[in-house]
């Protein structure tokens, strides 16, 4: 299996923002601080095993995945990845803005985009691309618990070049709120998240920073170790799209 500690690039909206509370309390886990957060009234009422529900991706705090968890391949340090994210976030480039919404994906509830956002895919595909130096090869063990015989063609490729099957076009951009859910309790769960979400008033979503996870060992959760504003294109002098 692939060594730790282990480091994933996502984006967080920030320690400070009524996102990044909403997402913590449902997971009952806050990434920058570390620390248990009790679960909300409405989501224990709705599933009594709440915190079962909620317990795969509480493991890795409330993000969205730009460049999935890695080892460090041999001779990387941290302190070279964190400098590559200061650089990265520093190019300056155009600011994805998306409408959030709370949807299924692939059977969970996240929050994802309303429709899709060319900057974002782009952006992705650059975190992938970039930061791919530090990442230590799959292990075959690795590679097996992607089940790449579930896979397509294409996913496999990006599996064996990239370390991680839904990057390029296969990326969607999602936060992940739940685990998977059988079918027919997906109709009251989501229904308490989109009221829950809509008491945000979170019209767009600026995906504007990028944040460092760690994972210290397989029994610990992810943590955020540092966090970077993307530099803002002047866009002034063009035409909107």
């Amino acid at each position: 299996m692939t060594g730790f500690p282990r480091y994933a690039i996502y984006f967080a909206a920030g320690s400070n923002s009524a996102l990044s509370r909403f997402g913590a309390a449902l997971l009952g886990y806050d990434a920058y601080t570390g620390d248990e957060v009790p679960f909300p009234r409405e989501a224990l009422q709705i599933a009594a095993d709440w915190r079962d529900v909620s317990a795969d991706p509480r493991k890795y705090g409330f993000h969205a995945t730009l460049k999935a968890p890695m080892a460090l391949a041999s001779g990387n340090t941290e302190t070279e990845l964190v400098a590559a994210c200061a650089a990265f976030a520093g190019k300056t480039r155009p600011i994805p803005v998306i409408r959030p919404v709370v949807d299924v994906i692939s059977g969970f509830i996240a929050v994802i985009p309303a429709e899709p956002v060319g900057a974002l895919q782009e952006l992705a595909a650059d975190c992938v691309r970039d930061f791919d130096c530090f990442r230590a090869e799959l292990t075959a063990e690795d590679r097996a618990r992607r089940r790449p015989e579930k896979l397509s063609e294409r996913q496999r490729e990006y599996l064996d070049r990239w370390g991680y099957p839904y990057v390029m076009e296969e990326f969607r951009f999602h936060m992940t709120l739940t685990g998977r859910l059988d079918a027919e309790r997906r109709g009251p769960i989501l229904q308490m998240l989109r009221a829950r979400f809509a008491a945000l008033r979170l019209d767009t979503l600026a995906i504007d920073r990028l944040a460092l996870f760690k994972q210290d060992d397989a029994k610990v959760r992810f943590r955020i170790v540092g966090e970077w504003a993307l530099a803002r294109a002047d866009l002034s002098a063009s035409s909107p799209d």
